[in-house]
């Protein structure tokens, strides 16, 4: 590691790696959020780019994983987005897990084909995937299955528009031609002391390991555990964020000796404060439920320098 990553652990350094990783993770994880929405909520509604608007700040506002918006507005190009350009903000009812099903809300003026058209989907797909609803019988708040061209028709598991596990094989190619593979950013050498670290939980089933999903997009290990679980330090550190943050629940980042950093969202409540030295083993919270899900979920990341580390390469 050269000189300026070793400089890197300094007040403003560690404040700007603390903000990029707490970027990543909104953009690239799904939401298990069960807040009530607020009297303001734009879901469900079109609403009008803004100059300085995001597609991370407008899911960040209404609560839903940013790549659950994207997949409800084809074609919007995050790069450019245009003041005045309308976006169909989802509800948190509605589901986009890669390959579809999409699980949609019907709107006002909504037709089969109309949906089917937004989605770059055939209309009799919709209609079949929806016989008990006849074309005519559409009514606004309902929520219909819309399956993709060359998607499966199995269900969403309900993780807010993460891989699902019913992928066929044609879909699964379909994705690999469309969307180039991800790049996992390199981490560089890591130090001799990241080595046989014990895992977060010990009760614990990994439900989505690191690595790209479907779409290309880099995703956190996700871990599934029982009620009453606490999440443990993985290694001796200090605690550089404790709070809330929205669509990830309570958060906790340790910093480690060697510029490591080592994260626990999804928690509910915290044993731990900012600022707070912890041993390894010091439980740092306790694993929230999941109504999404309808699980005990953690989500668990590692990085070194700010970069993203395949957790398996460090724990024993």
């Amino acid at each position: 590691m050269d000189q300026r990553a070793v400089a890197g652990q300094g007040p403003h350094s560690r404040h700007l790696v603390l903000m990029l990783l707490l970027a990543w993770l909104l953009a690239g994880c799904a939401s298990t959020s069960s807040s009530p929405q607020r009297h303001d909520s734009i879901n469900g509604q079109w609403i009008t780019v803004q100059r300085g608007d995001t597609l991370g700040a407008i899911a960040a506002r209404a609560e839903v994983p940013l790549e659950r918006l994207t997949r409800f507005n084809p074609g919007v190009d995050a790069r450019r987005l245009a003041v005045g350009q309308r976006l169909l903000v989802p509800t948190q009812r509605e589901r986009a897990p890669s390959g579809g099903p999409y699980r949609y809300q019907v709107r006002p003026g909504d037709t089969y084909s109309g949906i089917a058209r937004r989605f770059g989907t055939n209309p009799a797909r919709v209609q079949s995937a929806n016989s008990s609803i006849p074309a005519n019988r559409l009514q606004v708040g309902q929520l219909i299955q819309v399956p993709l061209s060359g998607g499966t028709s199995s269900t969403s598991s309900g993780n807010g528009g993460t891989a699902s596990s019913g992928s066929s094989g044609t879909a699964a190619s379909s994705a690999s031609t469309s969307q180039p593979p991800a790049q996992r950013p390199d981490p560089g050498n890591l130090p001799s002391s990241a080595r046989n670290w014990p895992w977060p939980l010990d009760d614990y089933r990994i439900v989505r390991r690191f690595g790209p999903d479907d779409r290309g997009t880099l995703q956190p290990m996700l871990l599934a555990t029982q009620n009453g679980s606490e999440a443990k330090a993985v290694a001796d550190g200090q605690v550089r964020f404790a709070g809330s943050m929205r669509q990830l629940g309570r958060v906790v980042i340790v910093h480690h000796d060697g510029n490591l950093q080592s994260v626990y969202a999804l928690c509910g409540e915290l044993k731990v404060a900012d600022g707070q030295s912890v041993s390894q083993g010091t439980p740092v919270c306790q694993v929230d439920y999941s109504n999404s899900t309808e699980r005990h979920d953690l989500l668990f990341d590692l990085r070194h320098g700010g970069k993203p580390v395949d957790p398996t390469k460090v724990l024993r």
